[in-house]
């Protein structure tokens, strides 16, 4: 199967700084694959340079078999954009912003449509100033929509968004890859990436450090088992002499977080609930967790900040 985007040894600088450092990767006709990076890792200007909006300093770059930057016109028609900083003037109604971008395609889908299969119909009356975070990215996901493309782009989709309005948005694209298109989204969250993608690009310093499916992600980390409870005083010296060999203990401060390789004879929070038991140790709010994608992430790309 030919792949929708191919990119051999892309890299971008921006004078001494180096953005993008020479990364290669493909995605395949109906998936949704996403880019995740600290902030500075460059995946705005990866997917800003397959928009055909950035020009590479090096490598090719292929977009439905056609090259960003000498077939922009042709590429267009079948790619759906939705930029990380997007605007719209205030008192620009809903309707007259699908009514307007339609023009710009030969074969603009329905924009009616859109307004009801976005959940915007009531909206369509009102300016662009008076719409939730929810509703705006709705309707720049119709915009993107409305070329009926092959190919969407999705660049920090949920950003700012509550929590309502992020799963809402993510039943949404959920719902676009069922019509048979291609996602491109990068994120910035790790439950985002998790929950949508069928593969994923880890990002770090313009180079990709890993790309895989999120399971495969998750189980190249080595899967820790891993209790949290929480005790009111300090656990007695020489407690965790009591727990099976291989097994860490962090404490932060009331909470104490106990974790151990998967695979184990006795489960950790048998073994964990025992000892606390056998001790005469009060606690409260344990809980287990298994590793997930912001492990895989942190892993790789430290746990510093990145301005």
């Amino acid at each position: 199967m030919k792949p929708v985007v191919k990119v051999e040894n892309l890299r971008k600088t921006y004078g001494a700084t180096v953005a993008v450092d020479g990364i290669s990767f493909e995605v395949q006709e109906g998936e949704i694959f996403g880019m995740v990076g600290p902030n500075g890792a460059g995946k705005t200007t990866t997917i800003e340079c397959l928009e055909g909006l950035r020009k590479p300093d090096a490598g090719t770059v292929r977009v439905l078999g056609l090259d960003p930057q000498s077939d922009g016109r042709a590429l267009r028609e079948q790619v759906g954009m939705q930029l990380q900083s997007s605007n719209l003037p205030e008192r620009m109604k809903v309707w007259e912003a699908l009514d307007l971008y339609s023009t710009f395609y030969p074969k603009a889908v329905d924009w009616r449509e859109l307004l009801v299969r976005l959940g915007l119909e009531e909206k369509r009356n009102a300016p662009f100033a008076k719409l939730s975070g929810g509703q705006k990215q709705r309707l720049f996901i119709a915009l993107a929509l409305l070329p009926d493309p092959r190919l969407v782009f999705l660049d920090e989709l949920t950003t700012g968004l509550d929590p309502q309005a992020r799963h809402a948005i993510w039943d949404l694209v959920g719902a676009v890859r069922e019509q048979g298109k291609t996602i491109v989204l990068t994120t910035h969250f790790m439950e985002e990436a998790e929950k949508l993608c069928d593969r994923v690009a880890i990002l770090d310093h313009g180079r990709i450090v890993a790309l895989d499916t999120p399971a495969a992600l998750i189980r190249s980390l080595g899967a820790e088992e891993r209790v949290v409870f929480r005790v009111e005083n300090a656990l007695p010296r020489g407690f965790e002499q009591g727990l099976s060999g291989g097994t860490r203990l962090e404490v932060r401060g009331e909470q104490v977080i106990v974790q151990a390789k998967d695979g184990r004879q006795v489960p950790l929070v048998s073994e964990v609930v025992s000892l606390l038991t056998q001790q005469g140790i009060p606690f409260r709010d344990l809980r287990t967790e298994q590793p997930n994608l912001e492990d895989v992430f942190l892993n790789l790309t430290g746990r510093e900040m990145r301005e």
